[in-house]
């Protein structure tokens, strides 16, 4: 599983993955699909288009990685997670007749072929459909979708996708498909020409959303949530886009989905404003979506986010600065494979920091960790886990204090 163990779990490429579509009898060509890639944003842009073609009465499948509490998160149909049953139903079958195939297939490869197989048998209208890792060479790489997104490139996971941004760009340009739309969120100047040429190369038609829509923060309310303004091409579209997804960076995915839901409409798919702005309203409600920005508590403020390469700290480390507190407690764990001085640079030295390892055996020990955050200014105690930094952070915390928990997926699982 690449998410406990790291690069060595990852397949490059997809013999296994059209093996076990096949095996199955090609259940990806049963329902229509929106496939979705980029280095942030990705989860939350898939979860809000789920949302929107729920709101408007499609049956909705939606895959995402990784999970936080429990694998049935990445598989859902009208955001009800698959059940125990169908799970263990599939795997007991598969361990029947996996002798036919004589693979040996990854966590991933298997589980993408358990989604589509699902999805297929639920008889979805639609499947919105994140990749794992990458783009070209992922499981998820075999459909033919409606559209294809791309919501933005940053520098994570550089030992298998490359080492600068337009490498990274050419891999997650692989899920651009001859003649599909694709819609990338965010244009930049190293990635755009990538872009261009790929879709050029495919005959896609290719739209860059900030291009054509704006999206800037209007207020909140009483609950927390975004109430965003946007305009098209500098006319005014909504005057108040509801968000019940918290994190300022939402802002920044808002124009993709925007942007997908126009091209959906012109292809013939029934969604109106109405479902449109219901569905972003929703979407939490909807699709189960947790960890970004996501409030667990008040005096202290406490709040976690998956955020785990330099791009996603960045805009966290932006909202923790704008948001009010007295002191700032930050309970931080990393994975071992990453340079942590990616992460350690962009975080505030007048926080105190509980350094800590989630229980997984990528973890990056937490007095290792303690002490190369010295060497950014960054002063704190090591916790052996998750709880007990977790405690010690609540514990000197006053009621007007702020506790963040993050730096990894799975820090963030363990306290959810």
């Amino acid at each position: 599983m690449f998410q406990r163990v790291g690069p060595a779990a990852y397949k490059d490429n997809l013999d296994n993955t059209l093996l076990l579509d096949n095996f199955y009898g090609n259940p990806h060509r049963k329902f229509k699909s929106i496939h979705v890639a980029g280095t942030n944003g990705k989860g939350s842009v898939a979860h809000m288009l789920a949302a929107v073609f729920q709101a408007a009465g499609f049956k909705t499948g939606l895959y995402t990685s990784p999970h936080l509490k429990d694998f049935r998160e990445r598989i859902r149909v009208n955001g009800e997670m698959i059940s125990e049953e169908d799970v263990s139903e599939w795997v007991e079958n598969y361990r029947t007749n996996n002798e036919l195939l004589k693979i040996d297939p990854s966590f991933f490869e298997l589980t993408v072929a358990l989604a589509f197989d699902y999805f297929a048998k639920q008889m979805v209208d639609v499947a919105v459909v994140e990749t794992g890792l990458g783009g070209r060479l992922d499981s998820t790489n075999i459909i033919s979708p409606e559209l294809s997104i791309i919501t933005n490139i940053g520098l994570d996971h550089i030992a298998l996708l490359g080492d600068t941004l337009e490498k990274i760009a050419a891999e997650k340009a692989g899920i651009i498909k001859a003649g599909i739309p694709a819609v990338i969120g965010t244009t930049q100047s190293e990635t755009k020409k990538v872009f261009d040429e790929v879709a050029a190369l495919k005959l896609a038609p290719l739209f860059f959303a900030d291009q054509e829509y704006k999206v800037t923060y209007a207020m909140a309310d009483f609950e927390g949530n975004q109430m965003l303004a946007v305009e098209k091409e500098g006319k005014k579209l909504f005057s108040q886009v509801k968000l019940d997804l918290k994190g300022m960076y939402q802002q920044k995915n808002l124009p993709a989905v925007l942007k997908s839901v126009e091209l959906l409409r012109q292809m013939g798919w029934e969604i109106s404003d109405e479902s449109l702005l219901k569905g972003l309203a929703n979407t939490k409600k909807m699709t189960g979506l947790m960890g970004r920005w996501q409030v667990l508590g008040y005096n202290p403020l406490v709040v976690c986010d998956t955020a785990h390469n330099a791009e996603g700290m960045l805009e966290v480390v932006a909202q923790m600065q704008q948001t009010p507190h007295e002191k700032l407690h930050v309970v931080l764990g990393v994975v071992k494979d990453k340079d942590p001085g990616a992460l350690l640079r962009l975080l505030p030295s007048e926080a105190l920091y509980y350094f800590t390892k989630a229980d997984i055996p990528r973890a990056m020990d937490e007095k290792e960790l303690a002490k190369t955050a010295l060497g950014f200014g960054l002063k704190g105690a090591a916790y052996p886990s998750v709880g007990k930094a977790y405690d010690a952070a609540r514990n000197h915390a006053g009621k007007n204090d702020m506790v963040f928990v993050g730096g990894s997926t799975f820090v963030v699982a363990e306290i959810i």
